[in-house]
């Protein structure tokens, strides 16, 4: 049987917000925007606090190498260990996945508007292992809310064509929030979140870009991008 597929996401932040705000995702406090660059005069760029940081790459085999030892590393962290985790079922639906990563880990800072997708598909799903979070949302019961639509019209956003849902694409999106004091990586290509060492709220944005420019060193690549799930600047 033919895997679905959707068209990709662009790493953009204007198309995140407004995505986001279709979903139903209350946008008055906090924002997504660019992280320009891993060096600490940009970092410092970036308005604190950060709530969780996505991640876009080139899949690669030295990317997948890494993946791989990292989960035979990660064995004893289980999906327990943070507030949500799903895993993806859809082809070139690792944007919306990060999304709603993004929003099952970040509850207590976040509003959802009442009814909307977000607050029934996480009602629904909160309950659910990962792989039926996964599967809900590719097959969504009768009567409940889908995203399908609302992705395809993000996808079509961004500054550049969008790929057919059938093109071979081997971008891909993670995200790295926080919990209890770990900096935890999130992608549902993977059995599992994975630890990637100590952090705080504060220190998140900073810690993060410690783990990527390790991921550039071991897979010599420099081609990825950040966005930051911010406050808003009064």
């Amino acid at each position: 049987m033919k895997t679905k597929s959707w068209i990709p996401l662009e790493s953009n932040p204007d198309v995140l917000n407004t995505y986001a705000r279709t979903l139903g995702l209350d946008l008055s406090d906090h924002a997504f925007c660019d992280v320009l660059g891993l060096d600490k005069d940009l970092l410092c760029m970036v308005p604190q606090p950060v709530l969780a940081i996505l991640m876009c790459f080139p899949i690669t085999k030295e990317t997948e190498a890494a993946s791989k030892a990292e989960d035979v590393a990660s064995g004893s962290t289980t999906a327990t260990e943070v507030d949500y985790f799903m895993k993806q079922t859809i082809g070139n639906a690792c944007g919306t996945i990060g999304l709603l990563h993004i929003v099952g880990n970040c509850t207590q800072q976040l509003k959802l508007t009442k009814d909307s997708f977000l607050d029934q598909f996480f009602k629904a799903t909160k309950d659910l292992d990962p792989a039926a979070r996964g599967k809900y949302l590719e097959d969504p019961p009768e009567g409940a809310l889908s995203i399908e639509e609302a992705h395809q019209a993000a996808a079509s956003e961004g500054n550049t064509a969008p790929p057919s849902e059938d093109e071979d694409v081997n971008l891909h999106f993670v995200v790295f929030v926080q919990r209890k004091g770990r900096l935890l990586q999130l992608d549902g290509r993977r059995p599992r979140p994975i630890d990637c060492g100590a952090t705080t709220e504060s220190t998140l944005l900073q810690d993060t870009a410690g783990v990527v420019k390790k991921f550039a060193e071991l897979t010599h690549s420099i081609s990825f991008n950040l966005i930051a799930l911010a406050a808003i600047e009064a």
